[in-house]
């Protein structure tokens, strides 16, 4: 069946959903040019209410915890900002109907942490989950003390009870050290060994006050092989382990950054240790799921009904040693799409492999930042809004509104697209000019990127528009 696009209003948008009230949190999309609309993208099958009795789950041999495959990753809930762009707090109301209709489609994993969403997340998650019974959902959240000065036995042990004020309960499901391997094994023993953090967490764990212990991986591989050969020597029992896969770098992690390995290498030392895994970033922080128009063209060839987003969530979903697939559904369409695709999910073929493979190899010749926007690079002291800057450029580059020079065909256009969307994403006084190389972000980052130097660059070709020097 051919696709069909419509551009509807607020109202028939929720008609055409049929949730009425419970989902009135629409998305504003917007290109490369800035200009915003409220286009949705009504795909054959994913017409109206996705069914409430269909989702797919996968049991947690730990616990025989029946975990819904779809997860909710409360890393970016709707914000309500102010006049320059900034967030001033978290959409309560958004983020309660969202909650409602996740839990009314089966959803039941919501995984949060104290550092996301500018520290406001999991007060939020927490105020929409306690509406419901206990027993309905489950609540990961992580041990997030990253900054030195909350590696202190007593900090840390202040950010746990926080995070159980905060989520309103007595005991947490899954908890996870946070972000391990970023940036060395060095910093990991600072963090939870030479305090004693670690063993206090199990002591905790035999308490009754977490469920499950496990860990969030990013950078150095020594870490998450160190970690594996202490489970395996009986030091430290992980009941899962959350790393970032999805089909493009399954295979090819290591040629974006040379410190990652793919995602076959680290799916395959969970699996064979029967460790639960829980995938984050199956879209790459949204990047597989706003490509260039021929790489769309490309997956809807093959099936054209499906949205794009649905073929990164059925390759992650496929692997039987994944407990859930965590997606950071920040409005209600995101939602509503990822429900159909988990309801019940369709495992990929041999040959859908295949064809994802030659989609992973074409997305690789688009020179995008690795950025998945999670924002752990904020706030900048000098007040940049860096994945704004970031997102602004790759979208740009998947609509090819990056030109190499003055000679190329439509420079004129894609010069105007660039700086008029840049101006119109990214507040003046936050952009790429401001940034003073100070570094603080960098350490931060889960993908390693430079990112002075990211911005530096993306600065100069700005200037470079401006001037019409290119």
């Amino acid at each position: 069946m051919a696709n069909k696009k419509y551009t509807i209003n607020r109202r028939d948008f929720l008609k055409a959903l049929g949730v009425g009230a419970v989902a009135a949190g629409t998305a504003t999309m917007a290109s490369c040019s800035g200009k915003k609309d409220m286009t949705y993208a009504v795909e054959g099958k994913h017409t109206g209410e996705p069914p409430t009795d269909k989702m797919t789950y996968r049991t947690n041999p730990n616990t025989g915890d029946k975990v819904s495959l779809l997860g909710y990753g409360c890393m970016r809930w709707p914000t309500l900002t102010n006049d320059q762009g900034r967030a001033t707090a978290i959409d309560q109301e958004a983020v309660n109907r969202l909650i409602d209709y996740a839990l009314d489609h089966g959803v039941n994993y919501f995984d949060t942490a104290p550092v996301y969403v500018q520290g406001w997340s999991e007060a939020a998650t927490g105020i929409a989950l306690a509406r419901h019974p206990r027993n309905t959902y489950y609540i990961a959240t992580k041990l997030s003390n990253m900054s030195p000065s909350t590696w202190p036995l007593e900090a840390s042990k202040q950010m746990f009870e926080n995070s159980l004020i905060n989520l309103q309960t007595d005991y947490i499901d899954y908890l996870l050290l946070h972000n391990v391997g970023n940036p060395s094994m060095e910093v990991f023993r600072h963090r939870f060994i030479e305090n004693g953090l670690i063993d206090w967490l199990f002591e905790q764990k035999e308490k009754g006050r977490i469920r499950n212990m496990g860990f969030s991986y990013h950078g150095d591989i020594t870490v998450f092989d160190w970690l594996l050969q202490l489970h395996d020597e009986g030091k430290y029992h992980w009941d899962f382990c959350q790393i970032q896969m999805n089909y493009v770098d399954w295979l090819h992690a290591e040629e974006n950054n040379p410190r990652n390995k793919n995602g076959v290498y680290l799916y395959g030392e969970l699996e064979k240790r029967g460790i639960p895994v829980v995938i984050m970033e199956p879209l790459l922080g949204g990047r597989l799921s706003n490509l260039p128009q021929h790489v769309v063209a490309h997956l809807k060839q093959r099936r054209p009904e499906d949205s794009v987003a649905s073929w990164a969530f059925r390759f992650c979903g496929t692997y039987p040693g994944v407990l859930t697939c965590l997606s950071g559904m920040t409005y209600m369409e995101h939602l509503v799409d990822n429900t159909w695709t988990f309801a019940p999910l369709e495992e990929l073929t041999d040959e859908d492999k295949d064809f994802l493979e030659e989609t992973a190899q074409m997305i690789l010749t688009y020179p995008t930042v690795q950025c998945n926007d999670c924002k752990y690079c904020m706030p900048c002291p000098y007040g940049l809004d860096i994945p704004g800057i970031l997102v602004h450029y790759n979208k740009c580059v998947n609509e090819g509104n990056v030109p190499k020079s003055q000679n190329d065909a439509g420079y004129k256009k894609m010069r105007e697209a660039y700086l008029l969307g840049y101006d119109r994403s990214v507040p003046k006084l936050r952009q790429a000019s401001h940034c003073t190389g100070c570094n603080q972000c960098s350490p931060h980052c889960p993908q390693q990127i430079n990112i002075p130097r990211e911005l530096q660059r993306i600065d100069k070709f700005v200037e470079s528009l401006k001037q019409n020097t290119l």
